[in-house]
């Protein structure tokens, strides 16, 4: 019993690391030797299964890759440096002549030597550090930068100018009785020469424009402008712009005012505005204002000056105005220590130059113009010297660099949009000649968009200019765009990043598109980008097709090169799908994927139907075996078409491209049915039946289960669209599958007959595995037929499968089941004779000896020959083999019961106990054999035996009737109906059994009918020893006799309600000439009759209602009883057997 778990054990440890058969991919043993029929013509020759087997096995590697949608992350699997881009020194800006350099090298030096203004922190401010970058930018030497630094200190300084915007104030003093004011500013520029001097000591006091001037006295500032007056609002808006000379930038300051303007008003006007007060101090503010106008209009002097209220000042210094200006808030300040304000004002500052005596300014060029040149140059350098060859600079320019810029941008009063579309313009065409990110370049466009939205807008030339750009960049984008597989592969994931950068930057463009009056682009950016992806496509397409299959090549010679150029048009697909798709359609809203479908798919269905035709005549092995190939390519292109939802197949190109394959297919199917079995046939030749290391089988079965996994994993892929096609195709593999699987069966017979086998060896080795490799030829076979389902209609499938191939499913694994237990009878053959022996052990044992001791030879005998399918040769299905052992060691211990009646209970008792000891080992604790399985079949015969051998004649007797009884419930209608009435008349002690009529009895005469009557009797005998039988009258031919008679059995009531107490009715059928013929025989028991159960209360006692009992023949249980008296020598069992002949006799007679 131990032997037997461990085996089980062994079991389920091999199940668990048996890898798949679909993904195993281990190299096959052995090589094909057989050498079948073939074509005259062909690639493939007898015993190549090997060579052809892997190839298919590359083919379906091939398929399994491309079972579902890729993902990104697969196809992006390199972060390598992107492929270099295209540039063109020519398509950058116009080079300069040395002259103009010169000239531009003056400029620069002439923006730092005459700077002013407050630098900022993040700028150099050491200004021969800015002179020395400007020499290595330029490249002069010494000498000559030292020259051209004297010519532009001995040029005339520029003239400057402060630009001022007042933008807005907040949190003025409200200075009208309505609780508002009404707030202008006054500026202008304070020079050192008209500074007021130091008040005394005695006062604090700050410069006015309006306090202490005396009407008609000159103004101590230049220039005075003032703003518009806002209304009633303590925080008004202006945004109004003035520009002021500055004389001297170290001490002139901008002095700026605010005031609420007040207008002289008489009493009768101002009270005329009495609804405007507004609170408590408003009121006194009104009070104020109607003395103030009283003393206008009557009794004032002439030195009262009636002005407006002062609402706070400030003052700037020139000098310290930072040199890239500055927008900001400042603090209202009063102007004296008794002046009482409050709030901000926000100013925007910019100190420019308005004459440069320089040659470029004297030549009529633009600070626009002289500021792109200066970028350009300083941009080159910078590249230079930061990352020559990279591609990922981002224009990060370096400290002294960037502050030239912010000078000379500063000096020439360039706006943030001309700063930001100079920068753009620059940096768009040096990307063209030396390449950068996309990042930055993305940078300059959202910067010059938001800058764009602000302005009002560019002059006009400097817009063409721009245009001009952004035409240039676009062309450069589209020539990328045409090579996209090139520059922006979908397996390297830098260059994916770069392509939605760039794309992003043409996205970019096209919101620039409704801001220019003169448009840059003369159609949509997207019509060009689309046009640029088709050309590429098809450019692509065609480098591909002369590279793979040139056209000047024989059909068949441009076969394999087809195939893969349709393998690496499916592989674009997959990266336009995958990367590519999502990329365009949610920055530039273009579908690449469906347009890069649609013409590629076209393209290969053009080329693909020419070649076909060119091949239909031209048919052999080798162009079966390539056409073959290229279908599947294109099957997977069609599935991956329709596996993206909402796409429909029906409208692609290569619809209906099966149609001229189909002769290709059925000849690769032919030879793939031979290669198949020379596959098999080498495999079987080199298999020295021997398990395989971790395994139960040998080498043979894996080979055959890997061929039929290709095979079903080759159907898959081949999803023949057409249904009719499909079903002889599927039927036509299936069946050869079949017929390889009994090809291979069939040389494993053979192999093994060859086999020496030793002498007395119980179980053969070469048995087991052989046994092994049929049970998992059957599992592998079956799985592989169930795989070559095809589409049928509803009404023709049955269990999920075509009703053909369930059948050749179901037909085979027959076959194989009936040659595992054909094995499995040879395996244990040569333990029938020492089964008996142990058996007959046990029959011969004598009583002494206890039950244990007389069973235990054959436990152990059992138990080391079960170890020998441990090991080395543990079985692959291991209840067959023991399912085999137990019923040989039942029909032995039948054979021994049967050669030995009239014994002692001891030996039967003896029998029984071995019957159980045996039951107990082979369950094993539920890793053995069910025990439904093993109480089953001839289980049941041998302990009903045993039974009947253990009890005494009276219940062997009693049990003949229970038998009879049991018989009821089973096969109706069999041998017809027989209707009766039976009762007990307790004041008689009698039993009444009425016999009413037959029906459907069994035709046992030749003229088809029968000549019944019906034998009544009581059992067991000594239940009722002075009853006798009785009988009815004979019905001439009929088969539904009515006999309608009464018979009387005085019987106790007591007696009718033992167990096992019945009346048998037997049917016969009454013959002149021989002897009668049984017809059917039912027993009813007594115990449920009317008057046994419930004594009768008045009224007739023919009230019971009819009993319609099922006629049958006698079972096997009910004649082992016989059997089991007949055997028996007491006087008892053969009076009884005795009387059943004389019945036998009595029913011969002529009634």
């Amino acid at each position: 019993m131990s032997t037997l778990l461990e085996i089980k054990s062994s079991v389920l440890r091999q199940v668990q690391v048996c890898p798949s058969f679909r993904r195993r991919t281990e190299e096959e043993p052995g090589s094909a030797s057989a050498d079948p029929q073939e074509p005259a013509t062909g690639a493939w020759k007898p015993g190549d299964g090997v060579e052809f087997f892997t190839q298919m096995r590359l083919i379906l590697k091939k398929e399994e890759g491309r079972r579902s949608l890729p993902c990104p992350e697969v196809l992006l699997r390199s972060s390598l440096p992107a492929p270099t881009e295209p540039v063109d020194p020519n398509r950058g800006l116009r080079a300069l002549t040395q002259e103009e350099v010169e000239m531009l090298y003056e400029e620069a030096l002439y923006t730092v030597l005459y700077r002013a203004g407050t630098m900022g922190p993040d700028q150099v401010d050491d200004q021969e550090a800015l002179l020395s970058y400007l020499q290595q930018v330029f490249g002069t030497s010494p000498e000559e930068h030292a020259e051209a630094i004297e010519r532009v200190k001995k040029a005339k300084a520029p003239t400057y100018a402060l630009k001022v915007s007042v933008m807005r104030a907040k949190n003025l003093l409200a200075k009208d009785p309505n609780g508002f004011s009404d707030p202008y500013c006054m500026l202008g520029i304070l020079s050192a020469s008209g500074t007021p001097r130091e008040p005394g000591p005695h006062k604090e006091q700050r410069f006015s424009f309006r306090k202490g001037a005396k009407r008609g006295s000159p103004q101590p500032a230049k220039s005075i402008q003032v703003t518009e007056v806002k209304s009633s609002t303590l925080n008004p808006v202006w945004k109004e712009h003035f520009v002021f000379e500055i004389e001297d930038v170290s001490t002139d300051q901008l002095h700026l005012d605010i005031w609420d303007h007040d207008d002289d008003v008489s009493l009768v006007e101002a009270c005329r505005k009495l609804n405007e007060v507004i609170g408590l101090k408003g009121m006194g503010r009104y009070f104020k204002q109607i003395v103030k106008s009283a003393r206008a209009n009557g009794k004032a002097g002439p030195t009262e000056d009636h002005t407006d209220d002062f609402l706070g000042c400030l003052n700037i210094p020139i000098g310290e105005v930072p040199v890239a200006g500055e927008d900001r808030w400042f603090k209202l300040e009063p102007r004296s220590s008794a002046s009482r304000v409050q709030g901000d004002c926000q100013l925007v500052l910019k100190l420019i130059t308005t004459q440069r005596d320089t040659g470029m300014s004297q030549r009529g060029r633009s600070g626009f113009l002289s500021y792109l040149l200066l970028l350009s140059r300083l941009l080159q350098f910078e590249h230079r010297a930061e990352e020559p060859n990279s591609s990922s600079w981002r224009g990060d320019l370096s400290a002294p660099a960037a502050t030239v810029l912010c000078l000379h941008g500063a000096q020439n009063n360039l706006s943030a949009l001309q700063l930001a579309v100079l920068h753009w313009q620059v940096s768009s065409r040096h990307h063209q000649t030396c390449t950068l990110d996309y990042g930055y370049l993305l940078g300059l466009l959202e910067d010059m968009l938001g800058h764009w939205e602000e302005a009002a807008s560019l002059p006009q030339e400097q817009e063409e200019s721009l245009a001009d750009s952004f035409s240039a960049f676009s062309e450069f984008a589209l020539r990328l765009l045409r090579q996209l597989r090139d520059y922006f592969p979908a397996t390297n994931s830098t260059a994916i990043h770069r392509l939605e950068l760039l794309l992003r930057c043409l996205d970019k463009l096209q919101l620039f598109q409704p801001f220019f009056e003169v448009c840059p682009f003369e159609t949509e950016l997207n019509t060009d980008i689309t046009a640029a992806l088709k050309r590429g496509n098809r450019e692509w397409y065609d480098r591909l097709l002369n590279a793979k299959s040139p056209r000047e090549q024989p059909g068949p010679q441009r076969l394999a090169g087809l195939v893969e150029l349709v393998d690496a048009v499916y592989e674009d697909l997959q990266s336009c799908y995958s990367i590519y798709a999502s990329l365009f359609h949610s920055i530039i809203k273009i579908d690449f994927f469906t347009l890069t479908f649609r013409q590629l798919e076209r393209l290969v269905a053009e080329e693909v139907w020419v070649l076909t035709e060119d091949l239909s005549s031209k048919m052999t092995l080798e162009v079966a075996s390539r056409l073959f190939e290229l279908y599947l390519s294109l099957a997977d292109i069609q599935r991956f078409w329709s596996s993206i939802l909402g796409r429909d197949s029906r409208s692609l190109a290569l619809v209906g491209i099966h149609a001229p394959f189909l002769p290709a297919v059925k000849l690769w199917l032919q030879v793939l049915r031979d290669q198949a079995r020379w596959r098999l046939q080498g495999a079987v030749d080199v298999d020295t039946l021997e398990p395989m290391e971790s395994s139960k089988h040998s080498s043979s079965v894996a080979t055959a289960s890997l061929c039929f996994s290709h095979i079903q994993e080759l159907w898959t892929c081949l999803a023949w669209p057409d249904p009719v096609q499909a079903q002889g195709l599927g039927t036509q593999l299936s069946q050869d599958l079949c017929e390889a699987a009994l090809f291979y069966t069939e040389l494993l017979r053979k192999k093994v007959d060859t086999q020496p086998r030793a002498s007395g060896e119980a179980v053969s080795e070469p048995l087991c595995v052989v046994l092994n490799n049929v049970e998992l030829l059957r599992r592998a076979a079956g799985q592989a037929l169930r795989g070559l389902a095809w589409t049928e209609g509803a009404a023709e499938l049955t269990g999920g499968l075509p009703r053909a191939l369930l059948n050749c499913t179901q037909a085979l694994d027959e076959d194989l089941q009936r040659e595992a237990c054909t094995v499995t009878a040879h395996l244990t053959s040569k333990m029938v004779g020492d089964i008996r022996k142990y058996v007959q052990h046990i029959s011969l044992s004598p009583d002494s000896i206890q039950n244990d001791e007389a069973v235990a030879p054959l436990m152990k005998y059992l138990d080391e020959k079960l170890a020998l399918l441990q090991g080395p040769v543990t079985m692959l299905c291991p209840c067959r083999v023991l399912e085999a052992l137990w019923e040989l060691l039942l029909q032995a211990i039948l054979q021994a019961l049967g050669t030995n009646l009239d014994v002692s209970a001891d030996f039967y008792s003896r029998f029984h106990f071995t019957l159980e000891a045996l039951v107990t080992f082979f369950h094993a604790d539920g890793q053995g054999l069910p025990l439904e399985n093993l109480r089953d079949g001839s289980y049941k015969r041998l302990e009903e035996e045993l039974r009947l051998h253990k009890c005494s004649t009276r219940e062997c007797i009693e049990q003949y009737y229970l038998d009879k009884l049991k018989q009821r419930s089973l096969e109706h209608n069999r041998c017809g109906r027989l209707s009766v009435r039976c009762y007990y008349e307790a004041a008689e002690q009698r039993l009444v059994v009425e016999v009413l009529h037959a029906a459907d009895l069994l035709p046992l005469d030749a003229n088809g009918l029968s000549d019944p009557f019906v034998i009544v009797e009581l059992g067991p005998p000594h239940f009722f020893p002075l009853v006798h039988s009785q009988r009815t009258q004979v019905k001439s031919r009929t088969l539904h006799p009515v006999y309608d008679e009464l018979f009387y059995f005085s019987v106790p009531a007591e007696v009718c309600r033992r167990r096992g107490a019945c009346v048998l009715f037997t049917v016969m059928d009454h013959d002149w000439l021989s002897t009668n013929d049984f017809a059917g025989e039912a027993a009813l028991g007594l115990g449920s009759i009317g008057g046994i159960v419930r004594p009768q209360v008045g009224g007739s006692t023919r009230t019971g209602q009819p009993i319609t009992l099922h006629l049958r023949r006698p079972r096997a249980q009910v004649r082992s009883a016989l059997r089991m008296l007949e055997g028996r020598t007491n006087r008892e069992a053969q009076e009884f057997v005795k009387r059943l002949r004389e019945l036998e006799k009595f029913m011969e007679a002529d009634p």
